[in-house]
């Protein structure tokens, strides 16, 4: 394109690419289309845009199309690339001045010159960055403003490449830039701050424009200062006295009052915090170990951080910033749930100053706690006795000295006789009822609270509960709300608060009716979830309220899935609480379970988790199978096609219904669970083929013909498995559980697998049959379980008496599996000298518990009644071994079957004679 006569066609066609008029403004932008192709077309939008007389609206559209063609046409394999030539004369052009005007398009221009940087910076374009610091350098105000914005732009997106090579080269760039731009927020912080003083406000403006663009700079050469301070420590040790001067004399002494603002304050509060608390400029325990950058660090800390400065610091930071605003207590008075969901949750401490001031009054007093424990305790000591309701500023003062106790409360473990405390002060600010008073009554329950698990005596809990008991009562709904989080962390001896359970959960029942914020709502049902946990069975006779409740705020909550979420872990506790007896929960809790676990259902994104656990714990406390129970598995093929991180809950449901109603169960869904677990077995860890193995191997522990029949195209697997000599010990173990329950307890599916088996692998079956013993005698060390190492000596034993000769052959390894099975299960009973096997159960007996021990479930009682039918439970191993070495003696006769035992290594013998003595 001819650059003289380009321009005029260009400049008209984007004049009437501004048009209103449709019909003007559609071949315009038809003709501007077929242009962006052309040599030399981005060159004559170069000069159309930093032409500064030409309209701006026509300006502004030429650096859109400048930019769009960036994307499509720069790099070099792109369709219609520009030639480097060209590319070379627009990087020039881009940066030969920063005076734009407009606000608006020197931010497009700056966005493409970064567009650029993205693509050729630094290796086509080393120019970049200097010409940029040099611009920035400058004395005129525009010329700096579009430099700074330009090199923000231009950092923001360099710092965003991920490639490793991309990476190392903004680090070397960072490296050498980064200074440069701390030194130039600095100086403009301080001008903004000067010219604040001095109330120019149109100076001070502009200047806070500059720092934040400088800020903004520094944010994307390594993020910002607070993460070069994070990445890249050791570098930032020169800057560690200047950053601490300016952080601290603005944040903690008279220079920053009036002229700081809360964003900047969390700032330098974070600042210090992580030079504070940075491990990298704490030397060693062994000084001699330490890195020098580490002791320089540390060096310059100790001689900033002397006990004057700490003192102030520590003193401002309780004094001033912990209390209580006039607008935090006006959302007390006027929305209580609001500020008490804030007080206790907050948000992040990087950003908001309250938890920023919190969190930096922790990391400073752990680093400085000799310095800072005699400060603190002297706040506390001047406070001691009741504040006059009337002084508001002491009620302030005494509940922000009570937040930094409770705060510091590890760290003051040795100075605080808390339960002196307690009794003698803590107690009687409890009992003043007066309405100004609830700072103080909140605050000590909380700091109570934050004590409990550092230092406070048992005897002292039934005095608490009745405090407790007290201020649920009270007037005011943030106290009561704090009350209520407190006794969460307070319920350890049970019997201590069983006196008080009726009374305190019918209160948490009544708050939780009350309050009507869903934070607040999650809040109480947290609390009532905690009670529920630990007091067990003994909630039964309370929670009829609660029950006939939960239905109503489930459908409340629609909206909020949080606070459904909420209600899930609550029912999950009132299930394992109701027992059995949570079955009069199925009209409303199996619809919750259906809904949770639909993956078909868009909450689920939120409930499905706890849905998954509320479904097992459901079944685990199921007394018997209904319609509607096992419907609900029709959810579980989707579930299982995720292989979420959830799949190990879904297998123990698999489990759950199995062990409930084996029958019923299979009969419906071994099919479809079958094809699933084909499918994940394809793409799954080892640690997933094992649960899903453990799956089949109960199904043939709770129903030996059924399971095998339902789960006979799994099976081919697991008997290729062991021939091959699966590596994987745990695998191979669960291989060769599964097995066994076969052998020993379906021995004509054994033998018709081992025929399909002999038939693929064209080998025959008595060839087959002794490969699988000597692998099964081989890897009997994978096998770590006793249950299973007996399963396995009972498993090959069933194939006794046998003539076969494959069989006769491996006899040894038989006997050699038997007597280690022997050593595990046979106990000596020390007063008649004789063996006993110790798996052997007789009969099913309730278990003896303690106040802190759960009851068995449903399911622990089915499988306790399972294991009394279970060979490995019901046989005696040791009576097995003698009955079947004697049937095979009797089928071979003396001299055979002695020809047979020389076969078996002669310790083995005498053990094995050991252990059937007297039989």
């Amino acid at each position: 394109m001819d650059m003289d006569s380009a321009s005029s066609v260009v400049l008209q066609a984007l004049t009437q690419a501004t048009s209103q008029d449709t019909a003007v403004l559609k071949p315009a932008e038809e003709q501007l289309r077929q242009w962006e192709t052309q040599p030399g077309f981005y060159s004559v939008l170069l000069n159309i845009f930093n032409n500064h007389m030409l309209d701006v609206n026509v300006r502004w559209l030429a650096v859109l199309y400048f930019k769009n063609g960036i994307d499509r046409y720069w790099r070099r394999v792109a369709p219609h690339a520009l030639s480097e030539e060209e590319k070379t004369s627009l990087r020039a052009g881009l940066i030969t001045n920063f005076n734009e005007p407009v606000n608006q398009i020197a931010t497009q221009i700056a966005v493409l010159i970064a567009k650029v940087a993205r693509l050729d910076c630094p290796r086509q374009w080393p120019e970049l960055i200097p010409i940029l610091l040099e611009s920035v350098k400058g004395q005129d105000g525009l010329q700096q403003h579009r430099a700074l914005l330009t090199f923000y732009h231009v950092t923001k997106t360099l710092a965003s490449k991920r490639l490793a090579q991309d990476r190392r080269l903004f680090q070397d760039l960072a490296s050498g830039i980064y200074s440069f731009a701390c030194s130039l927020w600095s100086h403009h912080t301080d001008c903004f701050l000067q010219q604040i003083y001095a109330r120019d406000e149109a100076a001070a403006l502009s200047s806070l424009e500059r720092t934040l663009l400088s800020l903004k700079g520094t944010q994307h050469g390594n993020l910002i200062l607070l993460d070069f301070l994070e990445y890249h420590p050791c570098a930032f040790i020169p800057l560690i006295q200047r950053s601490l001067e300016f952080a601290v004399t603005y944040v903690f002494t008279p220079a920053g009052e009036g002229v700081t603002f809360e964003r900047f304050i969390v700032q330098c509060m974070n600042l210090i915090k992580m030079i504070v608390k940075n491990d990298a400029y704490k030397p060693a325990k062994n000084i001699d170990d330490s890195k020098p950058e580490s002791l320089e660090a540390h060096k310059i800390k100790t001689a900033f951080f002397t006990h004057p400065t700490l003192t102030e610091i520590g003193r401002r930071l309780v004094s001033h910033y912990f209390l209580l605003t006039e607008e935090e207590l006006a959302m007390w008075e006027e929305d209580p749930e609001s500020f008490a969901v804030e007080e206790t949750g907050g948000d992040s401490w990087k950003y908001s100053l309250r938890p920023c001031t919190e969190v930096l009054f922790l990391d400073i007093f752990h680093n400085y706690s000799q310095t800072l424990t005699p400060v603190l305790l002297d706040m506390v000591q001047n406070l001691q006795g009741p504040t006059n309701v009337e002084d508001s500023v002491q009620l302030l003062m005494k509940d922000a000295v009570y937040n930094a106790v409770g705060l510091a409360a590890y760290e003051l473990f040795d100075n605080v006789d808390f339960d002196q405390w307690f009794k003698n002060q803590l107690l009687g600010e409890l009992q003043v009822s007066h309405h100004r008073y609830k700072l103080i009554r909140r605050r000590v329950i909380w700091l109570i609270g934050q004590w409990i698990s550092v230092k406070f005596k048992s005897d002292l809990r039934p005095l608490l509960y009745e405090v407790i008991l007290s201020l649920m009562q009270d007037p005011d709904l943030v106290v009561r709300i704090e009350t209520a989080t407190t006794l969460k962390l307070n319920i350890l001896l049970i019997e201590q608060f069983l006196p008080y359970l009726e009374s305190i959960f019918g209160l948490l029942f009544q708050l939780l009716q009350q309050v009507t914020e869903c934070d607040t709502k999650m809040q109480v049902l947290h609390v009532i979830s905690c009670v529920i946990e630990r007091v067990g069975i003994q909630i039964r006779p309370y929670v009829g309220c609660l029950v006939q409740y939960l239905p109503l705020l489930w459908k409340q909550s629609e909206e909020h899935n949080m606070l459904r979420c909420a209600i899930l872990t609550t029912l999950i506790q009132l299930v394992q609480g109701l027992g059995a007896e949570s079955k009069n929960l199925y009209p409303f809790l199996l619809p919750v379970i259906q809904l949770s676990t639909d993956v078909s259902q868009p909450p689920h994104v939120y409930l499905l988790e706890d849905g998954l656990e509320l479904w097992l714990v459901t079944l685990e406390n199921s007394p018997a199978i209904t319609p509607e129970l096992l419907r609900i598995f029709q959810n579980m093929s989707a579930l299982l096609e995720l292989s979420s991180e959830n799949l190990r809950t879904c297998f123990h449901i698999v489990n759950g219904y199995i062990y409930l109603s084996a029958t019923e169960f299979l009969q419906n869904y071994a099919e479809s669970l079958c094809r699933s677990f084909c499918d994940l077995l394809k793409d799954i860890t080892n640690e997933g083929r094992v649960q899903v193995l453990k799956v089949v191997e109960i199904a043939l522990k709770v129903s030996p013909m059924l399971g095998a029949h339902m789960f006979q195209p799994l099976l081919p697997a697991v008997f290729r498995g062991i021939v091959d000599g699966e590596r994987y010990p745990v695998v191979m173990s669960t291989y060769l559980g599964i097995m066994g329950r076969v052998l020993l307890q379906n021995f004509s599916f054994f033998s018709s697998l081992l025929s399909q088996m002999a038939s693929e692998c064209n080998q025959e079956m008595d060839q087959l049959l002794g490969n699988v013993i000597e692998m099964w005698v081989d890897r009997m060390d994978n096998i770590t379980q006793p249950e299973r190492r007996k399963l396995s000596s009972l498993a090959l034993l069933s194939l006794l008496p046998s003539d076969n000769s494959v069989i006769q052959d491996k006899f040894c390894g038989i006997v050699n599996i038997c007597v280690e099975a022997l050593h595990d299960v046979m106990t000596e009973d020390p007063e008649t000298g004789t063996f006993k096997d110790c798996m052997l159960m007789s009969h099913f007996e309730e278990p003896k518990l303690s106040d802190d021990e759960e009851p068995p479930t449903e399911q622990d009682k089915r499988k306790k009644l399972l294991a009394l039918e279970d060979p490995v439970h019901s046989v005696s191993l040791q009576q097995f071994v003698y009955e079947k070495l004697k049937a095979q003696q009797a089928l071979m006769g003396d001299q055979g079957f002695g020809a047979l035992m020389e076969t078996v290594d002669t310790e083995l013998v005498r053990q094995l004679q050991e252990f059937l003595q007297g039989l």
